[in-house]
């Protein structure tokens, strides 16, 4: 794991855009996998401006889309789908057959994991993750006690996801599953970028970095992964021993 501190979130979030750009730009067919969220949206602003200004190709790459809140339609505006086809979709050139979100209104969630699974194995694997951490210390829906050794699953959500999440949303929204890649993925993905920013984050990140890897804080997990850079700003930094 590398540690790469940023002055401000405006810096983070352009050097996590550059190298999704570098990745497509040495492998056009590469395999991308992204968070949605308040950490990951500066990114993905960026990444389509860069993509666009420099005439970057995303039609022969796949996307994965990390989870999903079950039981929540993608038109809400909500949804991770509606944030990714606004964010990113709308933007570039993506090829609808090698973009693969969670339904999460599926009648079988089970077979929704397994198709996931089995996407991610026949291209190859994961190149690039990015994710962003909770304030329990979550990565996608994997919740403080979630397995290391889980792929696609179904998660209960904790109380403070379902209370955080609620910002996502125009008006109070049950919350109580949600449906997400496995930590076994995150390990397996051939790079790994983790990205927090802001007070807010400092804390939990202090602990994931320096203190003990255990799934009772699935970010800890980041530590194992030898191709990872966790990459923070200086809010979230200043909480660091060493």
């Amino acid at each position: 794991m590398q540690l790469t501190i940023f002055k401000d979130y405006n810096a983070l979030s352009q050097q996590a855009a550059d190298e999704i750009i570098a990745l497509v730009k040495r492998k056009p067919d590469a395999v991308l996998c992204l968070a949605s969220g308040s950490t990951p949206l500066l990114t993905c602003q960026l990444l389509t401006e860069k993509a666009l200004t420099q005439n970057i190709d995303f039609s022969r790459c796949i996307f994965i889309g990390l989870d999903e809140w079950v039981g929540i339609p993608p038109e809400n505006e909500g949804s991770c789908a509606f944030f990714f086809h606004n964010q990113v979709f709308k933007q570039l050139n993506f090829s609808s057959s090698r973009i693969h979100l969670f339904n999460a209104l599926s009648e079988n969630l089970a077979r929704e994991c397994e198709t996931m699974d089995n996407v991610i194995v026949e291209n190859g694997g994961i190149d690039l993750m990015l994710v962003g951490v909770g304030m329990n210390g979550h990565i996608g829906f994997n919740e403080p006690g979630v397995s290391f050794d889980l792929y696609a699953h179904v998660a209960k959500l904790d109380e403070t996801t379902t209370s955080v999440g609620q910002k996502y949303f125009r008006e109070a929204t049950e919350l109580r599953q949600g449906i997400t890649l496995g930590l076994k993925h995150l390990l397996e993905s051939k790079k790994v970028l983790m990205l927090a920013n802001g007070n807010k984050k400092a804390a939990i990140i202090q602990r994931a970095i320096e203190g003990e890897i255990t799934n009772q804080l699935p970010a800890s997990i980041i530590r194992r992964h030898p191709n990872s850079t966790v990459m923070i700003d200086e809010d979230v930094a200043a909480m660091l021993g060493r």
